[in-house]
């Protein structure tokens, strides 16, 4: 079935998207061909351990939880990534997600996987690694997040939800960038411009601070 590397293995509370605050369990894969400048986990750049996939989906059998997130890093950039996702669906987990970070094809995703994809704004300088094709394949349960550092990107993700009617398509997530962007001026924001998204906080900070496997 293959491998992938592993960073780490861990059960908390899902920090962000629709099902924050669930017990989750979380395999973060290793490497990003990314390099936004607000990332917070760049200790999965690199190492991390070489794991089958049996002993993945294993590991995560021993957490008491349905709900299981692939994230990293980018785990799109390893190989056997989409294996797995198909993997944790057929071992019977009833909420399997992943975070993308949209710069790769999204397309084999297993249909029963749901994707949590960022679009890089401009404040992150990994704009120009977007890949707008991405977007036709998210559904609605699917969901596209904004992670944003400043009005200017706060202005271009509004553009983006006209010129992709992605309000239509998925849920939209707009998060502030920590320590770049006012929790309380992106809210303001939202309200007085009427967005249609959902303003979410990364509940695992609030909680942990920014703690490897928390």
């Amino acid at each position: 079935m293959g491998s992938l590397r592993v960073t780490e293995i861990f059960y908390s509370l899902q920090g962000e998207s629709r099902s924050a605050g669930f017990p989750t369990a979380f395999i973060r894969l290793t490497g990003c061909p990314l390099r936004c400048g607000y990332c917070d986990t760049p200790y999965a750049f690199r190492a991390g351990e070489e794991m089958s996939l049996n002993a993945i989906i294993t590991r995560v059998a021993g957490f008491s939880t349905d709900y299981v997130t692939v994230t990293g890093g980018e785990p799109l950039a390893q190989m056997h990534t989409l294996a797995l996702l198909t993997g944790l669906c057929d071992a019977g987990f009833s909420e399997v997600s992943l975070e993308t970070g949209g710069a790769l094809d999204i397309s084999g995703v297993d249909q029963r996987v749901t994707k949590v994809m960022d679009l890089k704004t401009p404040g992150s300088g990994e704009v120009e690694r977007n890949r707008y094709e991405n977007i036709p394949y998210l559904r609605r349960r699917d969901q596209i997040k904004f992670v944003l550092c400043n009005r200017a990107d706060y202005d271009w993700a509004k553009e983006c939800l006209a010129e992709y009617a992605l309000v239509s398509r998925c849920e939209v997530l707009f998060s502030p960038a920590t320590n770049l962007l006012g929790p309380t001026v992106l809210a303001d924001w939202i309200l007085e411009d009427q967005l249609a998204v959902r303003f979410q906080l990364q509940l695992h900070k609030f909680l942990w601070g920014n703690e490897p496997g928390r």
